[in-house]
């Protein structure tokens, strides 16, 4: 049978793990799909010295990414550059040649995912994103089709794997963020710039575009309360570990009757729970259903061949769709059309918190603590202190019942005004288990 063909833009590390795969994996691919899958183009600006495999045949090389998109023998055109310009211009090339497109970009996706289908659709081709999100998990999948005869009450997820790598090393090692940050970067696992990482926003794309696929929601990232790990230390460990719990950054989205809560944001989990189990560079998800109930999903996050993987099975599922069927079939969001929706404030939110302070020791102190605590109507429920040679520098924990995340916001607002603060005091919510 004829070849479905592939042009791919963007050759680092995901395009390059998406061309060896396409190449080293050709005829379990073809036998799969009962047809061939042909890549005819690629794009990249270092593409003249880029060897290409040589069992892909005649491949056109080109600089000019509209060179694939106008490609009159490509049909699926597979965006692999990232960002929200070129990438944007590149899938709005692609569907006005009415090419199919895949991508892995989660910033554009989450920003702009619905109406990028939208159009698609309009033109009578297809969108695929299963990369965008945690890369070696096919949780697209799983949401869009393998539980959608369930109702998702809640999501939570580890899935940025920099950030997670940084915890569970902080924790194994008990060294700084900073320390380990570092040898993250020689890695390769953090960028120069880690922000996008540490301060989740990497994560926030990734839990709206999951957000919109388990609750049928247009959710704009801007709407998700995020807060990074840059204050976790490894004090916050041993504390945790005092209370049976351990520390990760958790995107979670949760139903209540009132509404849907989304955050991205470090937070205590009880060392049982299967989540407290993930550690170095993986991902995880789990979901809670109400029939279906838990269900769990676990693998690399990223990875120029875990992420290939997932971008290959778009590259097959799209050329399905070409060869025999609709690209309406399913949508990539798993909803025809994602309702127009305001999650609720985090500030809603009722947990048990974890709160850490720095002082300089002197008597009252913890006196003064249970009295802002009082006023705010938040119950205390324990005081931990680790042994501390020093007086100036004098770390410990409270603990309180559950209250609100508004109470507790409250109530560090008027702590940090009291002098004998070194820094403001940390707060970290208690998740419980789904």
């Amino acid at each position: 049978m004829e070849a479905v063909n592939v042009g791919i833009v963007g050759l680092g590390n995901v395009g390059s793990g998406t061309l060896t795969i396409l190449a080293e994996n050709a005829s379990r691919i073809a036998l799969k799909l009962g047809f061939p899958l042909s890549v005819k183009a690629v794009c990249s600006r270092g593409v003249a010295n880029r060897e290409i495999p040589s069992s892909l045949g005649a491949v056109l090389k080109t600089a000019d990414w509209r060179e694939v998109v106008s490609h009159p023998e490509v049909d699926i055109v597979a965006e692999l550059v990232g960002g929200t310009t070129t990438a944007a211009e590149i899938i709005d090339a692609a569907i006005a040649h009415k090419k199919s497109v895949v991508t892995a970009n989660k910033e554009l996706m989450a920003l702009s995912g619905c109406e990028i289908w939208e159009r698609a659709i309009s033109a009578g081709i297809n969108l695929a994103m299963e990369a965008s999100v945690a890369g070696g998990i096919p949780i697209h999948s799983v949401l869009r089709e393998g539980i959608s005869g369930d109702r998702v009450v809640a999501l939570y997820g580890i899935l940025n794997g920099t950030s997670n790598y940084i915890l569970t090393e902080m924790e194994r090692r008990g060294d700084s963020l900073g320390t380990v940050l570092a040898e993250a970067q020689r890695l390769g696992y953090a960028e120069a710039d880690p922000s996008a990482d540490i301060d989740g926003f990497d994560a926030r794309a990734k839990l709206a575009i999951l957000a919109a696929l388990a609750f049928g929601e247009k959710i704009t990232p801007a709407d998700i309360f995020v807060e990074g790990i840059r204050r976790i230390s490894p004090m916050d460990f041993q504390y945790a570990h005092q209370l049976g719990h351990t520390i990760r950054l958790i995107c979670g989205a949760r139903q209540t009757a009132e509404g849907l809560i989304l955050s991205v944001r470090p937070a205590l989990i009880p060392s049982s729970t299967i989540l407290a189990s993930v550690k170095g560079a993986y991902n995880a998800v789990w979901v809670k259903g109400a029939y279906g109930e838990d269900s769990f999903y676990y693998g690399r996050g990223a990875g120029a061949r875990p992420t290939g993987v997932a971008v290959v099975s778009d590259l097959m599922r799209v050329a399905r769709e070409i060869r025999s069927g609709s690209p309406e079939r399913v949508s990539p969001f798993a909803h025809p059309r994602l309702g127009e929706y305001k999650p609720l404030a985090v500030t809603e939110q009722r947990r048990a918190y974890y709160l850490r302070f720095r002082v300089e020791d002197r008597p009252g102190i913890i006196a003064a603590l249970a009295g802002i605590l009082a006023e705010k109507h938040i119950s205390l429920e324990a005081v931990l202190q680790e042994p501390c040679e020093t007086k100036n520098d004098l770390p410990f924990v409270i603990t309180v019942e559950t209250t609100s995340e508004w109470a507790i916001r409250e109530a560090v607002k008027t702590m940090s005004e009291l002098d004998f603060l070194l820094e403001p005091p940390l707060a970290l919510p208690m998740e419980l288990p789904l």
